[in-house]
C-alpha cells in the first residue's frame, strides 16, 4: 500500500505541477518552464526550416508533422501524468528500501556538491551524454531493445519534431539506466533546467530541416549533416549496428569509431529496412515491440 500511495501523490503532484507550468505558477516567467520553453525552441526551428530549408523539396508540413508534434507533448509530459511519474517515485523508494536492507543509506560514490555550479552543470552535461550514447547504443546492439527504437527511425521526412518521436518504453530504458550512475556522483544541483535546456534544443537541430556549417565544433556538437547518417535507410555492411549514436555530443563517436558521414546525406533515403509494414498510428507504434500487430 505505501508504494500505491506513493504512485499516487507523485502523480498528482506532476499534474499539479504541468498545469502550474500552463499558468506560470510554477516558475518565473519562461525560465525553469519546460513546457514554454518546448513551444518556444519548436517554435524557432519551425520558422528556420520554414526560411531556409535545407531538403528543399520536403514540404512545409512534412510527412508525419502533426504525429510527431502530439509525441513531442506526450513524451515530454502526458506520459509523466499517466504512469510514469508515479512509477519512477516507485522504482526509487523500492531501491532506496533494498539499500536500506542493507544498511547503506545512500549510493553517493563521488561528492561533487563542492564544485561551482557552472562546473557541475558541465560536468552532468557531458556525463549524462555520454551516458546516454551507452544507452542509445544498446537500443540498437539489443534485437529486443530496437524492436521499441524502431519507432523513432521510423521518421521518413526529417524535422525538428522527429526529435521526440520514440517509444515510450525508451522513457523508461533512458531514465532507469540513468539513474544509478547518476545518483552516485552525488549531484547536488537543485535546478537542472539549464542541462535539459541545452540538450532539447541541439536534439531539435539535430532532427531539423535546417543545417549551418559550425566547422570544426562539428568533432564536439551533433548536428544535422551527421546525424542524417543515423536516420539512413542503407548503411554498409559492416555498420549495420548503426552509427552516429551522439545526442548532443558526436565526439564520443569519433573516439569510440562509430563516426559515419562519407558524404552530403541531405537527400538519403530514412527509414530502415522492411519498414514499409510498420505501422503508421500513434497506437500501433507504441504497442510495437510487445508481440502486438497492427491488423
Amino acid at each position: 500500500m505505501e508504494y500505491l500511495h506513493i504512485f499516487w501523490e507523485v502523480s498528482v503532484g506532476y499534474l499539479n505541477w504541468f498545469l502550474g507550468q500552463l499558468t506560470f505558477r510554477t516558475s518565473d516567467g519562461l525560465w525553469g518552464n519546460y513546457f514554454y520553453f518546448l513551444l518556444l525552441v519548436s517554435l524557432v526551428f519551425f520558422g528556420l526550416e520554414w526560411i531556409k530549408p535545407w531538403r528543399k523539396d520536403q514540404p512545409k508540413f512534412r510527412l508525419d508533422f502533426w504525429l510527431d508534434a502530439f509525441y513531442m507533448f506526450f513524451n515530454f509530459f502526458l506520459f509523466s501524468i499517466i504512469a510514469f511519474a508515479g512509477l519512477a517515485q516507485v522504482g526509487v523508494q523500492f531501491l532506496s528500501d533494498v539499500l536500506g536492507y542493507f544498511n547503506i543509506e545512500n549510493i553517493v560514490a563521488i561528492q561533487v556538491g563542492s564544485l561551482p555550479a557552472g562546473v557541475q552543470l558541465l560536468l552532468l552535461f557531458v556525463v549524462k551524454d555520454f551516458i546516454e550514447w551507452l544507452i542509445h547504443r544498446l537500443l540498437h546492439w539489443s534485437p529486443r531493445l530496437w524492436e521499441f527504437h524502431k519507432v523513432h527511425h521510423s521518421v521518413k521526412q526529417m524535422g525538428f519534431a522527429a526529435h521526440l518521436r520514440f517509444h515510450w518504453m525508451e522513457n523508461v530504458i533512458y531514465k532507469s539506466l540513468e539513474y544509478i550512475p547518476l545518483a552516485m556522483i552525488g549531484f547536488s544541483l537543485t535546478d537542472f533546467f539549464l542541462v535539459h535546456a541545452i540538450a532539447i534544443a541541439i536534439g531539435h537541430w539535430n532532427h531539423a530541416n535546417f543545417n549551418v556549417n559550425i566547422g570544426l565544433l562539428k568533432y564536439v556538437f551533433n548536428h544535422p549533416a551527421m546525424h542524417i547518417w543515423h536516420h539512413a535507410k542503407h548503411l554498409p555492411e559492416d555498420r549495420q549496428a548503426g552509427v552516429n549514436f551522439g545526442l548532443s555530443l558526436s565526439m564520443w563517436d569519433y573516439l569510440f569509431g562509430t563516426s559515419y558521414v562519407p558524404e552530403n546525406g541531405r537527400d538519403i533515403e530514412l527509414g530502415f529496412p522492411e519498414d514499409d509494414n510498420f505501422p503508421s498510428d500513434f497506437i500501433h507504434q507504441n504497442l510495437h515491440g510487445f508481440g502486438v500487430k497492427k491488423k
